[in-house]
């Protein structure tokens, strides 16, 4: 108790000195955890975008000629067929798993009495549950079953069951209840009367469209020989590398299809998600990397500053230990004094960095993390919980502590080797 009181009215005597030592611990951690939490909250909202769907999955657009092939001009826009969707599941069993399509019909009434949404209509494989990533709250997803008999069944989103059934006054419980109970009614579809089978979660700023069996879209609305768009998972592309010599292989093969010159790579639009996930977690390691270094380099910042201002306070006070030499006092007493001086000083004001620095995550959470952009088919959140583990926030507070007791033991152990008389003679 007498140390710390010893501590506490050295401290009031030099409160400049005080509080520049704080101020560097403070900064230095306050910095790395900012910088690590902002990193982190880029890194959570691309992970967060990137988990909506099945990594290892392809979808295929139509597209335009570039290049002229066979007496046809570039430029020339092409839908994907039925053939195509054949091509994709015979030429590529090697590789591809499961194939699908999507077939969209916009400008849809669906109404329940007089209660009614417009929307587009999707038609789908039973796999696009797979590959979007689909949570199911009440009933089933599109089946084998529904596919081969082309049934009139449709799977609907959670609000857009509420808009329906207009019950979004009622209590959650009742909500719930009104919509298990949904399960198996029908609603009307334009001209045809559709039963529900399931109602899935819709994603938060989402648009989302209600899926009706693919074969069942094609004949409602008589698209003939168009495929749409064409999805499909895969296996065994692990490398960059592979996956664009699948896709150049890939593109070749359907160009055939709608003669189009067999060196057009940009004439086809392929979405490959797998390849966009290993881009994305390139960037990732390059973004962890940076911040480390500037965060290691931050909090060396504050060690130089802690261990400058340590040296100074031991340079000073070299006569105040001569006395305390003089009178007494063992070279283990000054040495005590200045580490215990140095962790006590060195904890608190780590501890108040480490505070303000959460603080500071948690605001840039609440501000810039519900802004969002819109990327067309959704709106995606670019800044998301940018926090930093409390491991880390510990382990930067201890090397500050360990930093600052080192600046200041090396001079104290000078100054507690040092003889009364010379001590006393020190300026």
């Amino acid at each position: 108790m007498e140390l710390l009181n010893e501590i506490w009215q050295t401290a009031r005597r030099n409160k400049l000195r005080t509080a520049l030592t704080g101020f560097a611990v403070a900064w230095g951690i306050f910095m790395i955890i900012v910088l690590l939490g902002a990193g982190n909250g880029l890194i959570n909202a691309q992970l967060k975008q990137s988990d909506r769907f099945l990594s290892n999955t392809i979808m295929i657009f139509g597209g335009t000629t570039t290049k002229p092939y066979q007496g046809l001009k570039e430029g020339r826009y092409f839908p994907l067929t039925d053939r195509d969707l054949e091509t994709t599941l015979n030429s590529f069993r090697q590789t591809i798993d499961e194939v699908g399509a999507v077939e969209s019909q916009s400008g849809q009434t669906i109404s329940v009495g007089q209660q009614y949404i417009m929307s587009s209509l999707k038609g789908v494989y039973p796999n696009h549950f797979k590959i979007e990533k689909t949570e199911m709250l009440y009933g089933r997803f599109i089946n084998e079953i529904d596919m081969r008999e082309k049934r009139k069944v449709i799977v609907l989103g959670n609000n857009q069951v509420r808009e329906l059934l207009n019950i979004s006054t009622l209590s959650h419980s009742s909500q719930q209840a009104k919509l298990s109970a949904f399960i198996g009614q029908y609603v009307k579809v334009g001209n045809f009367v559709f039963r529900v089978v399931g109602i899935f979660k819709e994603r938060e700023n989402d648009s989302p469209s209600p899926f009706i069996p693919y074969t069942t879209l094609k004949r409602m609305f008589a698209k003939g020989n168009d495929a749409g768009n064409i999805e499909f998972t895969f296996h065994g592309l692990e490398t960059e590398a592979e996956n664009l010599q699948f896709e150049r292989e890939y593109k070749k093969r359907i160009g055939a299809n709608h003669q189009v010159a067999p060196d057009d790579e940009d004439a086809l639009w392929l979405w490959n998600r797998y390849m966009q996930s290993l881009q994305m977690q390139k960037g990732i390691r390059i973004i962890r990397t940076a911040l480390w270094i500037v965060g290691l380099f931050t909090l060396l910042s504050g060690i130089v500053g802690v261990s400058n201002i340590m040296l100074i306070t031991v340079k000073e006070r070299t006569h105040e230990f001569g006395i305390r030499k003089a009178i007494g006092a063992k070279p283990w007493s000054i040495l005590r004094l200045i580490i215990v001086e140095s962790i006590i000083i060195t904890t608190i004001f780590g501890y108040v960095g480490m505070l303000l620095g959460i603080a500071a995550n948690e605001y840039m959470d609440a501000t810039i993390g519900n802004m969002q952009v819109d990327a067309g088919l959704f709106k995606a959140t670019m800044f998301s919980d940018p926090t930093v583990g409390i491991d880390i926030c510990i382990e930067a507070t201890l090397v500050m502590i360990i930093a600052g007791t080192i600046a200041g033991l090396i001079p104290s152990l000078k100054a507690a080797r040092i003889r009364p008389i010379e001590a006393l003679r020190a300026d």
